[in-house]
Order: C-alpha cells, then structure tokens, then sequence
C-alpha cells in the first residue's frame, strides 16, 4: 500500500496520524496519507507567506515552471489517470481526459503569467491635475489558499493553482480528503518543474481542522473554494473582508424545445448527465419538455441511457462508474424514494450496488420534489413538461442556484429569448449544461457562487490593481 506525506515548505513531511484513501469501485484501501494537525497548518501559511516576500519570480519564469509543468503532466498521464480512477472511482476514459484538461490549463495559466498589465488612467483631464501622469499595475494578491473537492482532483485543483501561480501569489492547498493523491502528485511534478520552496503547500485533512484553521489565519488574503453551498456561505462568513472566488452548487436545467432535434438533445443529455456518475456541478439535473415531443422524446433518451455502460471504472469501456461513497448513493437512493412516495415515476434505472448507482431518469416528479429544488449530485435525472416558454423559464428560475443551463432548439429566437433570461451564469445554445472548456469564464449567480475561473479570469481575481500617480514638475 502506497503512503504519500503532507508538501510543506518544500518538504515531504509524514505525520503519526494518517487517513485512508479507498478504491471507490471495490470499497478497499489502497493509500494512507498523512493528515495534518493545527501545527503543520501553520507551518505551511508561513512558509507560503515567507516564499511570497522572498522568491519573487518574473512573469518569464512563472511561465516557464508552469509550461514545464503541463508537459509533465501528459508524459504521466496514464500513472494520474489511474490514481484518479481509484481515488474518485472516475471511469478511466473521463480520467484520461482530466489529466489532458489539468495540462491545458497549466498552458493558458502559463501564457496569461506574461500579459498582466494594467491601463492608463487620464488624471490630467482632472482641472489642476494637468502635470499629472498615472496608470495602474497589477500586483499579486499574497498567500491564495485553495480548497478544492473530489469530482475533479486534479483539474480543480489547477485551476486554483496554475492562475494563483501565474499571477505572483504563494498557495496553500487543501485537496479533498476522498481524493488528495492526485494534488499531492500534482506537487511533485510542479517542484520537478522548478517552483522555489514555499510557494505551494498541500495540506491534507477535514475541513473541522484544516479548513477552519486556514480560514481564520489572517495571512491568507484571498480563498478559492469550491463545494457545497452551504460551507461556502459558513466560509464567506468566517473569512470577512478577505476575497472569495466561491463554485458552489447547482440543480442545471435544460429545456428541450419544440423545435428542436431530438436526436442531437438525447444523445447529449444521456452523456452529460451521467458522466462521472453526475457528481460534477453542472452535470444536467432537470430537462424541461415540452409537451407536444414529450413521448419521442423520452424514448429517444432512453435509448441513449441503455448504451451507457456501467460498471469497473478502470474499464476503458465504462460510462458510468461509482459514486463517491455508498452513503453518497444511499442518500440518492433515498431521495429517488421520497420522489416515488409522493408520485414521481422511475422511467429508467433506480437500482444500486453499494456505491454503484444505475443512471436514473424520472418522470411525473413536482417542483418542490428534493430530486428537483435541490442538487443530487448523483446519476439522477428528472423530465418535466411544459407548454408554454415564459412559464418554463420562470420555473428554471425558481430555484436558489444559477450556474449554467441550456436549451435544445433550431429557432435562433427561441434560442436567444431564452438566453436573456434564464438566470445562469452560463446558458448553452444546442448543447447541455455540463459543457465546460479551461479558458472559458466560468462561474454562477446567487447560491452558485461569485467570482470567475479560467486562467485569464482568475488571473483578474487573484491580483490588485494599484494606482501609480506622478506629478511631473
């Protein structure tokens, strides 16, 4: 059994007091790593506050460790695909992918480390500023700490990593404890890559210990979280005036139009809502239809669901994997039930193994329904109908979160009516919800988050501007 330690001040450190890390597929151990106590945390936000004053790297430098680092990360693509595999019980296929996305993002961090610029600011139009001169740099923020979640343990993690390294910041990381492997893997290969001592720390352990810790520590200037709703509105509240990029949760809508061809909406509804199990925060949750293709539609869906294949997620064939734990999948099935109970009807799937839980798609399911109002994060998917697009889109928008939607339609007004005013942060024309590329904007609107990733803009959120006024006598 593989043992892996805590990345603190440029040291691998053990500790006596360990976490398991289990096969999500077969439920064994298969890792310890080491956990942090309230001393190691500190250590480490010292020595990230300590690197931060003291190894200063120049734009040219930053992209050099950052490019390196995204080579490196394909040369052992295979090695992290299957740690991922094991840790998140991702099926391989979509694991191969991560480490392909963690290398791209480390390439778009790497080029925005050398276009940080500011502006000019024309002061002298000011009456009696006329010998003046200013403009404004960007200058990092300080310490980042980032707190990243298992459904994406390598990628996540870069994008909290490369853009708060491009940008100058020191980062103290705390990955998810069902998955730290692959951020403690990715620590090596940036220190291979060449990153002074100090500026990135991978601190291991439950959010009661290490998170409060992190959050309370006024060294830290800025946190990127991404998670529940509910830790980010307690981290928001702990944190105060310090900056916050917050991803948190959604229940993503999709609306099938008329219009639309029904064929391209089922197949990409099948993938997109089930992959990684739909543990992924924009994976599709309620697909609103509406009436007049309600029946073709549905067979059509589920004759895309059947060609899913579930099961090993080590099998290069698998679709579907397992979740994240078997009371993960209990809670689903739970909710699944409460729907039942109260008239909802089970079109597809329902069954679960342990952690392995059949993709699921219901119907005759009420708005205020849990598998509806709130978010499954399971391979969960429920069809409303609709007759009218007004009343549609005021459904969509009944709901606290607003992180990306979409709509299915050939009619380019349709498809823009609905843009302007579905309430997301991203909206999808001809495509589902879960569509996400690493250089894109993203981020949500109401209890889906605040702030922006994608190298570029997070770049944006993880620098000051600084105003620079001359007198020019």
């Amino acid at each position: 059994m593989e043992s892996y330690s805590l990345y603190i001040d440029g040291k691998w450190r053990k500790t006596e007091d360990t976490l398991d890390v289990l096969n999500k597929y077969s439920q064994t151990v298969f890792a310890s790593v080491s956990k942090a106590s309230e001393q190691d945390v500190d250590d480490a936000i010292s020595s990230a506050s300590r690197a931060f004053r003291q190894n200063k790297l120049s734009p040219y430098e930053r992209y050099t460790i950052l490019h390196k680092t995204s080579q490196l990360l394909l040369d052992n693509q295979e090695d992290l695909a299957m740690i991922i595999v094991q840790e998140a019980g991702k099926p391989l296929k979509q694991a191969r992918t991560e480490i392909e996305r963690s290398a791209q993002t480390f390439e778009l961090a790497a080029e925005e480390a050398k276009r940080i610029y500011g502006e000019g600011v024309p002061v002298e139009a000011a009456p009696g500023s006329e010998n003046r001169m200013a403009f404004t740099i960007k200058v990092p923020v300080g310490v980042v700490g980032a707190i990243s979640p298992f459904n994406f343990p390598l990628n996540l993690v870069s994008h909290k990593v490369a853009p708060a390294l491009a940008a100058g910041n020191a980062v103290v990381l705390k990955p998810a404890s069902n998955t730290p492997i692959s951020a403690i893997k990715l620590a090596e290969i940036i220190e291979e890559a060449g990153l002074p001592k100090g500026l990135l720390q991978v601190v291991v352990g439950s959010g009661s210990t290490v998170g409060k810790q992190m959050m309370k520590d006024d060294r830290i200037q800025l946190y990127t979280f991404t998670g529940s709703a509910h830790t980010g509105l307690k981290l928001k509240q702990d944190t105060g005036l310090k900056r916050l990029i917050l991803e948190l949760g959604n229940n993503s809508p999709v609306i099938v139009d008329k219009e639309a061809d029904l064929d391209h909406a089922a197949q990409t509804l099948a993938a997109q809502s089930f992959a990684y199990a739909g543990q992924v925060c924009i994976s599709v949750q309620r697909i609103y239809v509406h009436e007049s293709i309600q029946t073709q539609f549905l067979e059509k869906l589920i004759s895309s669901i059947k060609k899913l294949n579930v099961g090993d997620p080590a099998d290069p064939a698998t679709d579907v994997g397992p979740m994240i734990s078997e009371s993960e999948a209990e809670r689903a099935e739970q909710w699944i039930g409460e729907a039942v109970a109260d008239g909802a009807k089970i079109a597809y799937g329902g069954k679960r193994k342990g952690a392995l839980l059949k993709p699921t798609l219901l119907t005759n399911v009420k708005k205020d329904m849990r598998v509806v109002c709130e978010e499954i994060f399971a391979p969960v998917v429920s069809v409303l109908t609709f007759s009218h697009l007004d009343d549609c889109i005021d459904e969509v928008n009944s709901t606290n979160y607003g992180l990306q939607s979409g709509i299915f339609t050939q009619n380019i007004d349709t498809a823009f009516y609905a843009a302007k005013r579905v309430e997301v942060g991203g909206f999808m024309i001809n495509d589902g919800s879960q569509y996400r590329v690493d250089l894109m904007p993203y981020g949500g609107l109401k209890d889906s988050g605040n702030g922006k990733e994608g190298p570029k803009y997070s770049v944006d959120e993880m620098t000051e501007e600084r105003l620079i006024v001359m007198n020019l006598r």
